[in-house]
């Protein structure tokens, strides 16, 4: 297989850790219905695909995890 040539660049503004998701206690909604999961993870918040565990994490700031949570408890994500 031939190597690649395209070099990989972080994203402009992300300045987050490579945190260790492999002991992250993951929970799920309330109602046990949703299809993502949290954790808190060295001052971090990370959320997951429940069903698809092994893909990959968002992982956000205090900062961001609130604004997303003040968003959606004001109907901002509301698509119905």
């Amino acid at each position: 297989m031939a190597e690649s040539t395209i070099e990989q660049h972080p994203l402009a503004g992300w300045d987050k850790p490579e945190l260790d998701l492999s002991k992250a206690e993951w929970q799920s909604s309330s109602r046990g219905r949703g299809d993502v999961q949290i954790a808190f993870v060295e001052g971090f918040i990370a959320m997951r695909n429940s069903g698809r565990p092994q893909g990959p994490s968002l992982i956000f700031t205090p900062a961001e995890w609130g604004a997303f949570v003040s968003g959606a408890r004001e109907g901002e994500f509301d698509l119905t």
